[in-house]
């Protein structure tokens, strides 16, 4: 019998990389890497097809064996950073009192990209009491003649009812416009908001078409039969169809992959991941063993888009020294790739001679104060940190980042000299201000999310992984770890991702039939995105402050669990995690129940108090998985051990044990339920009802006597 494969690609501005993945063991069979194919005809795909054949034919792997393929792209982040987008064409439309308002919220003018780089749109208002297919198509034809290349169709309240949205798009077709309309991008209320979302869905939607069908086109080729995936900002993937449709969700997807890979290989509750490369480092949030997520923006401008929340630095293995006045002033943001130069730590020994420091400047309008040294055969090199990571010994000898230490030395004993230090000591100055920008973010990031500074892990990967990790962790005093396959984690992020879909309403105090409602609508989404009818997960939130309901659903491609195939860990090692997980001494811990993949655990430190003639407890509760890693994380909380049988009688009283009271009236505890491997988020539910419906659908098909554990904690 054949081995079963997943391939991941990831077109980079600079090389495409390609793995392929045992997809029942999650290791890594193979993998490439070649230079990404920008000036080819055929543009990127050239060097998606150039990829996939060597992978397959060099590991005799036939098209039948491939069971999943997705690919990541910079392309719509580029393409919005470059400016290079389409010009847009609004057509808004509104009536009534609220017609006028709807005039002026999709009437946005240009959006600024980048400094310089804009996202121009031309504007065309109907009234929608009093409108025709004429009407709409005249309008159309002005903006085409206008310049537009695509017509985003905005209407006051389509989230209602999208049909004059869906006849615009019917009627700019006809007129040979690719279009979108708001409804597609959001069904929030807010018609500004919706509007320049669409628009910046729209501009990307002419040239994403053409890389889609040229991408699925290569794939074709390979004679591969399953559906090509592309992957999305949130760290989940969605169908070459759905893409075209919906260009947007890619934007930031390259960001999304390393920490998707990443988590597929680390076993990690609270952490730092930090992808590196040779230019800039991207910075994300593990909590509670997911990714973070926040609202993306465009120019300054709030965009109805979710990502993972990813922090960029221009601090990377490649970044250059600034050198001001004979000192060592700065680190970055430029680097030997953008100064065009080899790196000292890559180069022969016998390259390096007779070095002399000479400043320069890497762009035309930057200053000439980033070092290089020049040798007395005339070949120039940047001094990078991967360099000073080799010499100060921070990289190991079988890493990607590994160099030749004593070519390093050579070209950087000019600079010692010229600011009166050894080699080493100019290193660590250098190391210490690349690490110094970092750690003040990685310090904020910590503070915003509150994370468990007992738990927190720096994950290093991409290919400068243990040129800033391993010393960031020491000037921390945080620990730290190299991702399995680091240089390739964005890749194997991208091979190993699950189809996901979001759905976000505006409804003030949502009925168990609006809670149904979106559950249904948002599986229907990611089943028709690729994922397996089976597989998919559901989570539903209730932000009752911003009186939006928020449904969140992943499935996989296939009928198989996502989680790496590892031996579980004994009641003993669990135990080991969850008093971890609590700073100090005199902590012990107590498993309260176990249920499917959980594991619940009461954690006890004991403190003494009044100068030691008490003794005061302090009990918290940690949810871990059967891999060891804490889910949930909270204090003022309890357990509740039952079957989904008793569940519906023993709620009510377990949940008004947990209500806290003030003057606003009674606060329902943040409640979470496990079943199975399932964890089931209800704690955005602060209505009773709402809360028993929701458990009751979450559990609809589960058998009565399985066993279920509800955990609620005090707002």
């Amino acid at each position: 019998m054949s081995t079963k494969v997943r391939i991941g690609i990831d077109v980079g501005g600079t090389f495409t990389d390609a793995v392929v993945i045992d997809d029942s063991t999650h290791e890594v069979i193979a993998k490439a890497k070649i230079p990404t194919t920008h000036n080819s005809e055929l543009g990127v795909a050239e060097g998606i097809v150039t990829a996939i054949n060597k992978l397959m034919s060099e590991n005799h792997i036939s098209p039948e064996d491939v069971v999943f393929i997705a690919h990541g792209t910079t392309q719509a982040t580029n393409a919005l950073l470059e400016g290079d987008v389409a010009k847009v064409g609004i057509v808004g439309m509104g009536a009534g009192i609220e017609g006028k308002r709807a005039r002026t919220e999709t009437q946005i003018g240009n959006i600024e990209l980048a400094p310089g780089r804009f996202l121009h749109t031309e504007h065309r208002f109907i009234d929608s009491a009093h409108t025709s297919d004429e009407q709409i198509t005249a309008a159309i034809r002005e903006l085409k003649q206008a310049g537009a290349q695509v017509i985003v169709a905005s209407e006051a309240y389509s989230v209602d009812d999208p049909t004059n949205e869906k006849r615009i798009i019917q009627l700019a077709d006809k007129e040979s416009l690719p279009a979108t309309g708001g409804y597609e991008i959001s069904q929030l209320y807010g018609l500004l908001a919706r509007t320049r979302t669409a628009s910046v869905n729209g501009a990307l939607i002419p040239k994403m078409m053409e890389t889609a069908n040229l991408t699925q086109s290569s794939v074709s080729k390979a004679n591969i039969h399953k559906p090509l995936m592309i992957m999305r900002c949130d760290g989940g993937v969605m169908s070459v169809d759905e893409m075209r449709k919906r260009p947007i969700l890619t934007m930031l997807s390259g960001l999304a992959a390393g920490v998707a890979g990443a988590l597929m290989y680390e076993k990690v509750t609270d952490g730092i991941f930090l992808e590196i490369g040779g230019t800039s480092i991207d910075i994300s949030v593990i909590k509670d063993g997911r990714v973070m997520i926040k609202n993306a923006q465009v120019g300054g401008n709030n965009l109805y888009l979710s990502s993972l929340d990813v922090r960029t630095l221009g601090i990377a293995g490649g970044s250059m020294l600034m050198v001001k006045n004979n000192t060592l002033s700065d680190v970055g943001p430029r680097s030997a790739h953008i100064a065009g130069l080899p790196y000292e730590v890559f180069t022969e020994t016998s390259d390096i001679e007779e070095p002399r420091v000479e400043l320069i400047a890497p762009c035309h309008d930057d200053p000439e104060v980033y070092v290089s040294v020049v040798c007395k055969n005339g070949k120039r090199f940047a001094l990078t940190l991967a360099g000073a990571a080799n010499i100060l010994g921070y990289v190991p000898e079988d890493d990607y980042a590994s160099g030749n230490v004593e070519a390093a030395r050579l070209a950087w004993q000019p600079l010692a000299d010229m600011l009166g230090l050894s080699i080493e000591d100019t290193c660590t100055k250098a190391m210490d201000l690349a690490c110094d920008k970092v750690s003040r973010l990685v310090s904020q990031l910590i503070e915003d999310y509150h994370l468990n500074r007992s738990l927190i892990y720096l994950v290093g990967g991409g290919g400068s992984a243990s040129v800033i990790t391993p010393y960031l962790g020491k000037k921390m005093g945080m620990n730290t770890r190299i991702a399995k396959n680091a240089p390739y984690i964005s890749t194997i992020g991208v091979a190993m991702a699950m189809v996901t879909e979001r759905l976000e309403r505006n409804i003030v105090n949502p009925t168990p039939d609006d809670i149904r409602r979106i559950r249904n609508d948002v599986t229907e989404m990611v089943v028709r995105a690729g994922a397996n009818p089976d597989t998919v997960e559901v989570a539903v939130e209730i932000d009752s402050q911003k009186n939006i309901l928020r449904a969140v659903a992943s499935g996989s491609t296939e009928l198989r669990a996502k989680n790496l195939k590892a031996e579980k860990l004994t009641s003993e090692q669990l135990k080991a995690v969850a008093i971890q997980s609590v700073a100090g001494d005199n902590v012990t811990a107590e498993e309260l129940a176990h249920v499917g993949a959980w594991h619940a655990f009461a954690v006890t430190q004991t403190k003494a108090a009044l100068f030691g003639l008490l003794k005061k407890k302090t009990t918290l509760i940690r949810m871990i998985d059967e891999d060891g890693v804490i889910r949930l994380q909270k204090d003022k909380a309890d357990v509740l051990a039952t079957t989904k049988g008793a569940l519906a009688a023993q709620m009510p009283d377990f949940v008004d044990s947990m209500t806290t009271y003030n003057d606003g009236g009674a606060m329902l505890p943040q409640c979470y339920l496990y079943v199975r491997h399932k964890q089931i988020d209800l704690s955005g539910v602060m209505e009773k009802e709402n809360l028993m419906s929701l458990a009751a659908l979450e559990l609809e098909f589960i058998e009565e006597a399985e066993p279920v554990l509800m955990v609620a904690a005090k707002n």
